[in-house]
């Protein structure tokens, strides 16, 4: 069963992949670039979102590549299913078998953090992995999220309740907000050679594109929230903060952790 709570059936997706896209894109296209992603790779794309980070991929793998884009609800793939160069799969990562050994680069963006069989996930991703092949995960840690500035004191504490509200919400679907951090960890755990990570943030204004994920992400969880005591009023007033340009809030820290399959060695005899 899909336990993700931003459910991309919801109306309010679009305008998070475009969120997400804007911000995060580019750090992710960076990071992917670090593992010499290049002509002729077999890469797999777990959580494909609108398809961004598919298509560009895509392109830097060319002809002689492949690329596999897999989501639990693919319906905003459809500009990817017209390329001959991607492959798009309907694919839940907690159930659904994924081929061993086939892939160069793995990579998943904002997809792990949700899920509660997260360690399992993680197993899973490593054994596609060809032999010095790459896996590079990607994200949030949701507890280091201050106010940078508001108008008062007043506004501050207001969005610290609503957030955190979300934030128990996230954790009762079994999510863990702070999965970010315990990605070097869990990823050295897994074998993996060469582990290395990134952290990626800035400063989110009210009425840009960044501050806008907390809207929506709020009015898709509206009636949660309510049943968690933040009430209508409050999320009008939270919506009216996120878009006054007084207001300025920390990005969610991105952690990009990537780390390489050990190459087989050849058994030595005497």
């Amino acid at each position: 069963m899909n336990q993700y709570v931003f459910e991309n059936t919801a109306v309010q997706a679009p305008d998070r992949f475009t969120a997400l896209e804007e911000c995060y894109d580019p750090v992710s296209r960076a990071q992917l670039l670090r593992t010499g992603v290049g002509p002729g790779w077999r890469c797999l794309e777990v959580g494909g979102g609108s398809g961004s980070l598919g298509a560009w991929l895509a392109t830097v793998v060319g002809s002689t590549g492949r690329v596999v884009v897999t989501d639990v609800e693919p319906g905003h793939l459809h500009g990817l299913r017209y390329r001959g160069d991607v492959q798009v799969r309907r694919h839940d990562i907690t159930r659904d078998s994924l081929p061993e050994g086939e892939f160069d680069l793995v990579h998943a963006r904002l997809v792990l953090l949700h899920l509660p069989q997260r360690e399992e996930v993680l197993s899973r991703l490593v054994k596609a992995l060809r032999p010095g092949g790459y896996l590079l995960l990607e994200d949030f840690d949701c507890g280091y999220v201050p106010v940078l500035a508001a108008p008062g004191e007043d506004g501050a504490a207001l969005f610290e309740r609503v957030h955190e509200a979300l934030m128990d919400q996230l954790r009762a679907a079994g999510a863990d907000p702070l999965w970010g951090r315990r990605l070097f960890t869990a990823l050295t755990a897994c074998g993996l050679e060469g582990v290395n990570a990134t952290t990626y943030a800035e400063a989110w204004r009210g009425g840009e594109t960044g501050v806008r994920l907390h809207q929506v992400n709020t009015e898709q969880l509206r009636t949660a929230l309510h049943a968690r005591h933040v009430t209508e009023e409050d999320l009008q007033a939270f919506w009216a903060l996120l878009r006054d340009p007084r207001f300025a809030v920390a990005s969610y820290p991105l952690v990009s952790a990537r780390g390489r399959r050990p190459l087989d060695r050849p058994e030595v005899t005497s």
